[in-house]
């Protein structure tokens, strides 16, 4: 039995992009000459307050305005969905509220115009400071484009930026995202998420595979080499692809991670919910974003989620971080006993993949993090 009610966040997304990346595998679409902004904007509204409901008296910890390209939308459009965020919810004094931008669609007048409105965090996607990566990619920015929309940002006001960088790209070499890691270090961004590529399902990367990727050996020396030389600049990590300076963790995403709750609104959007009697419950909305325009507003009631996929979602998120979990935190936040998982996290121990710290506290090893999609399975239902 859940004894209280996880954090709660609320993800807000936007759908559209100039031009669909070859990689990306989420709910994103070209938004052509005259996407429908506005229809789109009314049913988000009407989405945020049916999704009120399931606060139950909880304070709104975090928002995340993500796509899609969220930077596609103008200062007053944002500035009307947190206000209405603000009415509908209880948003907490210090709430982190990120925005997702891209380098080439933002200009220094709406970057002050999101700042007003009461985003307080940023997230540039920057993937590399490599000209030639970045046209393998389907960016439509540049290097420049990064370092100026970093500049911008930081003139109008934004001390929280996260800079998204990608590794393992077509053709790239230890030396060149090493190159990658110097120019992101001379920017001094407060936050960096520094993941790899993966050629997802129902991508144009899946379908067609680009050349010269490297293998997995290759892989590694370039994560290993790299973190380190963030850690050398002042980076502390704290999840698998997450790197920070010293009070500049994302709130938002460590909420996921830990397994909290959020609300889910715009087309596509995924929410989890948990409810005053311990019953958790995973939704989402219509993908598309003429579907989502055409329905009601409404608090789906959603999934529940049975207690085998609780134990492995729960571990599914909390294996990311470097400080592990403790097994207090398992049973507050999923309702089951530590016995649940006791059997295969012993046997991940066995193997060198798990370690044990003191006062119940688990987190894998360095083999674990490394082979974590297999460690991960382990705790399949």
């Amino acid at each position: 039995m859940i004894e209280e009610l996880p954090p709660l966040s609320l993800y807000v997304h936007l759908p559209w992009c100039v031009r669909k990346c070859p990689y990306c595998d989420f709910n994103s679409h070209t938004a052509g000459e005259h996407p429908p902004y506005d229809d789109y904007l009314a049913t988000l509204i009407g989405d945020i307050r049916a999704e009120a409901t399931r606060a139950d008296g909880r304070p709104i910890i975090s928002i995340y305005l993500g796509g899609g390209t969220p930077s596609l939308f103008s200062a007053a459009h944002i500035r009307r969905i947190l206000d209405t965020a603000r009415q509908a919810l209880d948003v907490a004094a210090d709430c982190e509220i990120t925005m997702e931008v891209n380098p080439g669609t933002v200009e220094r007048g709406d970057l002050r115009g999101y700042r007003d409105a009461g985003v307080n965090r940023l997230s540039l996607g920057a993937q590399s400071f490599d000209a030639g990566m970045l046209e393998v990619l389907g960016r439509i920015h540049g290097p420049d484009d990064t370092v100026a929309a970093y500049r911008d940002a930081r003139e109008a006001g934004f001390d929280s930026i996260n800079i998204d960088l990608m590794f393992a790209l077509p053709g790239q070499s230890l030396a060149a995202a090493i190159d990658d890691i110097e120019q992101l270090c001379r920017l001094s961004p407060p936050h960096v998420s520094y993941y790899q590529l993966t050629l997802e399902p129902n991508t144009e990367f899946h379908s067609r595979p680009p050349a010269q990727l490297p293998d997995d050996a290759l892989a590694w020396d370039i994560q290993e080499h790299c973190g380190q030389l963030l850690a050398e600049a002042g980076y502390r990590q704290y999840e698998v692809s997450a790197f920070a300076q010293a009070g500049h963790r994302c709130r938002h995403n460590l909420n996921y991670w830990a397994f909290g709750d959020y609300l889910a609104v715009g087309a596509g959007a995924h929410g989890k919910h948990t409810a005053a009697d311990g019953v958790i419950r995973r939704y989402c909305k219509p993908a598309h974003p003429r579907s989502y325009i055409g329905a009601l507003p409404q608090a789906v009631a959603g999934q529940p989620v049975a207690a085998d996929d609780a134990a492995f979602e729960y571990l599914l998120n909390a294996l990311r971080l470097l400080q592990g979990f403790s097994e207090r935190d398992f049973t507050a936040r999923t309702g089951l006993a530590f016995d649940a998982i006791q059997a295969p996290l012993a046997a991940a121990e066995a193997d060198g993949l798990m370690r044990r710290l003191p006062q119940g506290r688990w987190r894998p090893t360095s083999r674990g993090f490394r082979f974590l999609n297999d460690l991960q399975a382990r705790f399949l239902p």
